[in-house]
């Protein structure tokens, strides 16, 4: 086993404020650079599953009474915290997820945000007073935490997507119990200790991995103290998991698959096109729900965007994540490899030019290339679903109709890129694409002052923004006069 660069103390589960024992066997992580076992965590069962939900039960009536003030000092020292170990936790998530340190110190930094972020939220849940139209009463509403929320959180970003949910639950009020994926864990415990020497108080976030992750989540969602799911994942996971929720009526935020179109207009800046595609596709390695999916450009400047594409792809090096040269770490694991691979042979079989890559390195670890392919047919499955992988795929249009209407031709809509020179004609077309989130002449949409989410199949609710903070509140309606 491959020692880590951390100081973290412990892989046993995370609840009540202490260390525990998994039930049963534990769970190798891997480090995807090198396919070697870094760590192995703690494996729950149902059982602690509940003792989770027990302790961040017990812990509930007392953070919810806590002055709003006091919440959001404790919330800004969790920042200060993931701030002091930023480094480490960088290269902590670079090893256990693959990416590039540039990647990871920038996950890093801002996963810390939502900390501050929601330490700043946190005293602004405004109700409102108002008069009833027969002037006959007052209407006072407020907000008011939900309870327990159980967050089940992706290993592509897994410092981000856990502080986007446990910020706004905790700014609410919200006690919460964490599972993070089994791929990627080490980074959730490491939080959960900035957390605890910020100051959270014992069972207010608590930490459980674990290899039943059906049973095991189930098990939290039936318990009536449970009360509020956050998702982020595949759109198939989240389905089962609305069904589950179902059965106990839970307030659910989901943030599932996206299919992001990236569409370049013949009057677009290429090279800036190019440079945002470098961040929207290539980020994290493609492995994001938000990364750059079909590369729509318009047929007078396609041939000449897959040019310039691939010559800077083709700049990119491959190699170990935590090598600060590397410009492409690897997959996440060998299936990953195996259906990104499956995809670009599909795609050149129907037609696709590959204009840079597609072909395996040898040697250890999970790494598929930078690839650029061109003319691929719109058809193809590589266009239909999510390649989650280095692959660019650029499919010509001739009209901007065209373009909105091949955008939209999908049951996802997550994000969405726009490249014009004219922002008149880009509001107009981003006001028709059926996406959550849109950006105008920039690569990069995730900010945690801005609500983020999907629509149609791409989830529920929003994080991020006041918004994420209300996902974790109900509204409670007082009716009087005076």
């Amino acid at each position: 086993m491959t020692a880590i660069a951390t100081s973290l103390q412990n892989t046993d589960l995370w609840i009540g404020g202490h260390y525990v024992p998994g039930a049963n066997d534990h769970i190798p992580v891997l480090n995807p650079s090198t396919g070697q076992i870094i760590a192995t965590v703690a494996n729950a069962d149902e059982k602690q599953a509940t003792d989770a939900v027990d302790a961040a039960a017990a812990a509930l009536p007392a953070w919810k009474a806590l002055a709003p003030r006091e919440r959001a000092e404790i919330l800004r020292r969790c920042f200060e915290q993931m701030t002091s170990r930023a480094e480490e936790i960088a290269r902590l998530i670079s090893t256990e997820n693959g990416k590039t340190l540039a990647d990871a110190r920038g996950e890093t930094a801002y996963a810390a945000e939502f900390f501050r972020w929601y330490s700043e939220e946190a005293v602004r849940a405004r109700g409102h007073i108002s008069v009833s139209p027969s002037g006959k009463n007052r209407i006072l509403a407020q907000y008011e935490p939900i309870g327990v929320a159980v967050l089940v959180t992706p290993w592509n970003f897994p410092a981000a997507m856990a502080t986007r949910k446990i910020a706004p639950a905790l700014a609410a009020g919200c006690t919460v119990v964490l599972k993070p994926a089994t791929e990627t864990p080490l980074t959730a415990y490491l939080i959960a200790e900035c957390c605890r020497d910020a100051g959270v108080p014992e069972g207010v976030v608590n930490v459980v991995t674990t290899r039943k992750s059906g049973p095991v989540v189930s098990t939290m969602l039936h318990d009536d103290r449970v009360r509020a799911l956050s998702f982020t994942g595949s759109t198939e996971i989240g389905r089962t998991l609305l069904h589950e929720s179902a059965d106990n009526v839970l307030k659910t935020s989901m943030e599932l698959g996206g299919n992001a179109p990236f569409l370049v207009f013949d009057d677009a800046d290429l090279d800036d096109a190019v440079e945002g595609l470098m961040v929207a596709k290539m980020r994290n390695g493609g492995q994001a729900c938000t990364a750059a999916n079909r590369i729509y450009a318009h047929r007078s400047i396609a041939d000449g965007l897959g040019r310039k594409l691939a010559a800077r792809m083709g700049e990119l090096s491959m190699g170990a994540g935590t090598d600060p040269s590397s410009g492409c770490g690897p997959l996440i694991n060998a299936a990953a490899v195996t259906k990104v691979g499956s995809l670009v042979s599909e795609a050149v079989s129907d037609g696709a030019e590959i204009l840079l890559g597609a072909t395996l390195p040898e040697g250890q670890g999970y790494f598929y290339p930078p690839t650029v392919l061109a003319h691929v047919p719109a058809s193809s499955r590589i266009v239909r679903e999510e390649i989650f992988g280095p692959v660019a795929s650029i499919i010509a249009f001739d009209s901007d109709d065209e373009a909105i209407d091949a955008a939209n031709s999908t049951v996802l809509g997550l994000s969405a890129y726009i490249y014009t020179k004219d922002l008149q004609r880009g509001l107009a077309i981003a006001e028709r694409i059926e996406s959550g989130m849109i950006a105008i002449n920039q690569g990069l949409l995730s900010d945690p002052a801005a609500p983020f989410g999907g629509v149609k199949q791409s989830g529920l609710g929003r994080e991020g923004s006041q918004d994420g903070m209300l996902e974790f509140m109900e509204t409670k309606y007082i009716a009087t006069k005076w």
